[in-house]
């Protein structure tokens, strides 16, 4: 639900539009000064201000720069019974998104909240959109794995279908996810992620769900969690096989309720929100382990995609290698530099354990080191793990071993490897290895891998 705080000195004001505000669906909060105003922001959610101009002690123009210090982002409507012409280019110049005299009419009010609300998204969508164009590109390609990727997104996209995404680190599953969020109904809607392996345990609910001020120590303001946050839009829950057992079940209540409540709240929340949810594990024998809830991973996996490792479609490497360099050329302020052929057959020979994460890492380093006009296939080898690394790495599957036990054994031996060439420097294997460090981390815990004296 979205939140408007009015600030107006006069209480019968503060009623009326109040009482409009609910009608309209809004969740109006109300304050008397500047002060009030500005100690409710820094303790509650809010999505838009209602700021009068004339208040005792902290005028509007005031309380305007302070609510804008706090939150830039925050659009502020200015109302005014006395309003001039330089007030109001002195308001929008410090940042009110809208200037209205009193006596309001409820049309004309309803309709600058709602411009001033849907501008506040367009700049979101539009910082959300810079980030998207600096995400990995794991769709690109023209393979058949590739094209019937791309074929699952289009098909399930316009439905309001759930959707799990897997695939190896790397593989461009957040891409996935966005490219389904921008091809549904919900494209103006927010695009929120949580990624559940990357949160304790202790704070993923307050994450999902929200909390209301003082719900635990440290809690010193209201919340939204996630859920709420995506209204109308797509909340992705990327690792979801990181979740913990107990947050399964909440999150199964939700997604067949539909509500949410919040950690210290009195009531349930309802939230109209798309859950896309990705993960690198194997769910399916995950749930046979009793890991991980069968009834969930039947809500979750009503229509998967299988975003395949680099090395099954190495036929796009060329693409995808030159398509990254540009991007990360652009990125650096360079023309981009030509891949030689050798080039090209250095990077297809490397296994990608990283998939396009360790890709980019090693183009981005290639671009630093070297000047060039072209990249060449030395200097590929000389950016990539040295061959002791990737040997070390084989793994010979003994007769009778599963497919799933042998991955496991050279994903292992691939780490330990390679932690012993960076000399257990953490940050340095994740880089190598085009992952993030808490999942390396994870990894090691997993495989029981532990820092050799």
């Amino acid at each position: 639900m979205i939140t408007v705080l009015v600030v107006d000195d006069d209480p019968r004001i503060q009623s009326a539009l109040k009482s409009l505000l609910e009608l309209e669906g809004y969740r109006p909060l109300a304050a008397l000064s500047g002060e009030d105003a500005v100690e409710t922001a820094a303790r509650e959610e809010i999505d838009l201000v209602l700021l009068d101009v004339l208040l005792p002690k902290m005028d509007g123009l005031a309380t305007l720069a302070a609510l804008k210090r706090h939150d830039p982002a925050l659009p502020v409507i200015m109302i005014s019974a006395q309003g001039t012409i330089e007030t109001a280019v002195r308001a929008v110049r410090e940042g009110a998104r809208d200037f209205l005299e009193k006596p309001l009419g409820a049309d004309r009010l309803l309709i600058a909240i709602e411009n001033a609300l849907e501008s506040s998204r367009l700049a979101a969508e539009n910082r959300s959109l810079r980030e998207r164009l600096r995400a990995p590109a794991g769709l690109l390609g023209e393979s058949a794995s590739m094209r019937s990727v791309r074929e699952a997104i289009a098909k399930v996209a316009p439905t309001h279908s759930r959707v799990l995404l897997t695939g190896e680190s790397g593989t461009g599953k957040e891409l996935a996810a966005r490219a389904v969020h921008a091809g549904s109904p919900r494209a103006r809607g927010p695009f929120v992620t949580l990624n559940c392996a990357a949160v304790p345990s202790e704070l993923i609910e307050s994450d999902l769900f929200g909390h209301e001020r003082g719900a635990f120590s440290g809690a010193v303001k209201t919340r939204r969690g996630k859920f709420e946050l995506a209204e109308k839009g797509t909340l992705f829950l990327d690792e979801i096989g990181d979740m913990p057992h107990p947050m399964q079940a909440k999150l199964l209540r939700a997604l067949e309720t539909g509500e949410v409540e919040r950690v210290g709240g009195s009531g349930p929340v309802r939230v109209d929100v798309r859950v896309i949810a990705a993960t690198n594990r194997d769910l399916a024998a995950d749930v046979e382990s009793g890991r991980f809830r069968l009834d969930l991973f039947h809500r979750l996996n009503v229509f998967p995609i299988a975003l395949p490792p680099v090395r099954e479609h190495t036929e796009d490497l060329p693409l995808l290698a030159e398509h990254l360099v540009a991007v990360l050329a652009r990125e650096h302020g360079r023309p981009a530099p030509k891949l030689a052929a050798d080039a090209i057959a250095a990077l297809r020979v490397h296994p990608w354990p990283g998939n396009v994460r360790e890709m980019k890492n090693v183009l981005e380093r290639l671009l630093i080191l070297h000047s060039d006009d072209e990249i060449t296939g030395p200097m590929v080898r000389a950016a990539l793990p040295p061959p002791a690394v990737r040997s070390e790495a084989a793994l010979p599957v003994p007769e009778g071993q599963t497919l799933r036990a042998a991955m496991d054994e050279a994903e292992r031996r691939l780490l330990l490897a390679t932690l012993r060439a960076e000399g257990w420097n953490v940050t340095h294997t994740a880089e190598r290895l085009g992952m993030e460090r808490s999942h390396l981390y994870k990894k090691m815990k997993e495989y029981g891998i532990e820092r050799e004296s």
